[in-house]
């Protein structure tokens, strides 16, 4: 098989809580060993299951203040009073690599990543098939009280109305169907010229030898 050097992309997934897209971004993780997970720096403190270094790097407040005030940060966002951001150097150092980095991040961090990264950016949203499917499977995960439920569901819609700013949109009433829709998406957006930097002298080597 010919393979010829490329760039990698950044992907974004986005959605509100509780649509599916941690359980997608864990399966698409699983199944192509080129997407890497970009690991923020969080104020919040872990919950339970959570690791240090893999699901987050938690941090104090006044270290989040110094990475981003020394512009260390791709993109940061306050959510529900705590702070999340996406340390610049790993990120520019996979896309070099060829790797393709993949984002849970919402609507406010994709628009700064799209300000500093609009080339290498791939965009996909999250529906929920239905509001009552959101709010069930918001109250069966059990990770938070029913107060937080009810100010994640009225959050929806506001993260929701953003969905035009995005390349694709996905409905995961299926996860079997949404993982294969997004594993094409990605399959598609590394055949992308801009992408394939080493195209150019590929095409050399071809011509001169015809």
């Amino acid at each position: 098989m010919t393979e010829i050097p490329r760039r990698g992309l950044l992907l974004v997934l986005s959605s509100p809580s509780g649509a599916g897209k941690t359980t997608l971004s864990r399966r698409l993780l699983a199944a192509d060993p080129n997407v890497i997970m970009s690991v923020s720096v969080t104020t919040r403190a872990p919950r339970p299951g959570e690791v240090d270094g893999k699901d987050y790097h938690f941090i104090p407040q006044e270290e989040f203040a110094r990475l981003r005030d020394r512009g260390e940060l791709l993109e940061y966002a306050e959510v529900f009073g705590n702070f999340y951001g996406t340390p610049k150097r790993p990120v520019l150092e996979a896309l070099q690599a060829g790797r393709d980095v993949l984002f849970d991040i919402d609507w406010q961090g994709t628009q700064q990543l799209a300000q500093a990264m609009e080339e290498d950016l791939v965009r996909i949203f999250i529906l929920p098939p239905s509001a009552e499917e959101l709010r069930e499977r918001l109250i069966g995960r059990a990770q938070d009280s029913a107060s937080t439920v009810a100010k994640r569901m009225a959050r929806a819609a506001d993260e929701i109305s953003h969905w035009p700013e995005y390349d694709y949109v996905i409905v995961n009433d299926n996860l079997d169907v949404a993982s294969a829709e997004i594993a094409a998406i990605v399959r598609a957006e590394r055949l992308r010229r801009r992408r394939r930097t080493g195209l150019t002298q590929f095409v050399r080597r071809l011509t001169k030898s015809l």
